[in-house]
């Protein structure tokens, strides 16, 4: 089922599959911003990761002396949410802990997802709630969203850039054979915060910022201006096209956790970046998605 959200400036859509975003649309020019999902490139738009973000190595965890099997970017991106809030700016969805889950992940969670419109600002809201009556529970989170770019046909992406709240980062990257993350770090340097997205620049997969080294990342148009701007506080973000696709789209994805380094071997508690929650502890973070006019 497809829900929506709109006011003067934008309309929102979400489905109740993944209680994904799945539109994102300027109401004065029609403009799509979201990445409307072609298979032939990659056929989602704006999944939600939990209770993993990445892969995990050998496609696995262990927790309390037990392996439970777990694919790429966990399972709720792959189930239906209950819609249970909903009015003129602000939709909430529901996933809970089943029999199904708890086959690969041994926890009584409760996910919520929200989000609220705001003039040109679509805030995405996570709220994990640990339902364990005695025992901790380990996850994470993290966003996916994928924006056009370039935007307009005719145009090329390499005619746009990318502009952070930063002159330089360290990035790792993954190994495009495992999806595990590389153990080194590189150096990218972006003039007066901005990178021009020349061809191949995604070639050798996603680059992942760790570390709270930036909070906010804008994408430009050939004219210099920022038309899509994401902010956010996690430690993590990554920045991501499909590798040697020319895919006409750039993901800038806020993470809290990550794929496993490529030496890891230890349990569900000891993975880098993971979150942890007492008995009846509540997680709630966000992060803003705006239209720049």
């Amino acid at each position: 089922m497809v829900y929506e959200l709109k006011n003067e400036k934008l309309t929102v859509q979400f489905s109740d599959q993944g209680a994904e975003m799945i539109s994102l649309k300027n109401n004065q020019t029609g403009q799509e911003y979201l990445w409307q999902g072609d298979s032939q490139y990659w056929g989602r738009r704006s999944p939600v990761l939990f209770p993993v973000v990445g892969r995990l190595i050998r496609d696995r965890f262990v927790y309390e002396e037990k392996e439970y099997p777990m694919s790429q970017h966990g399972f709720a991106r792959d189930m239906e949410f209950e819609c249970i809030s909903e009015n003129g700016d602000e939709i909430w969805f529901l996933l809970e802990a089943t029999p199904v889950t708890r086959e690969n992940y041994p926890f009584d969670f409760r996910l919520e997802i929200g989000y609220r419109l705001n003039e040109e600002t679509v805030t995405v809201i996570w709220k994990v709630t640990n339902q364990e009556p005695e025992r901790e529970m380990y996850f994470s989170i993290g966003g996916h969203p994928g924006f056009l770019c370039p935007l307009k046909e005719g145009e090329s992406q390499s005619e746009y850039s990318i502009w952070m709240n930063q002159e330089e980062v360290l990035f790792s990257k993954i190994n495009l054979e495992t999806g595990l993350m590389y153990n080194y770090k590189n150096l990218l340097t972006l003039p007066k915060g901005r990178r021009i997205l020349e061809e191949g620049f995604f070639d050798e997969g996603a680059y992942i910022l760790e570390d709270y080294q930036v909070q906010k990342i804008s994408l430009v148009d050939p004219e210099n201006k920022p038309y899509l701007t994401v902010s956010f506080q996690s430690p993590l973000v990554g920045i991501w096209s499909p590798e040697k696709k020319n895919a006409p789209f750039v993901c800038i994805e806020p993470w809290y956790g990550r794929c496993d380094r490529e030496e890891f071997s230890g349990t569900l508690k000891n993975r880098e970046w993971n979150n942890m929650l007492v008995p009846g502890g509540v997680f709630e973070r966000s992060y803003q998605i705006t239209v720049e006019q």
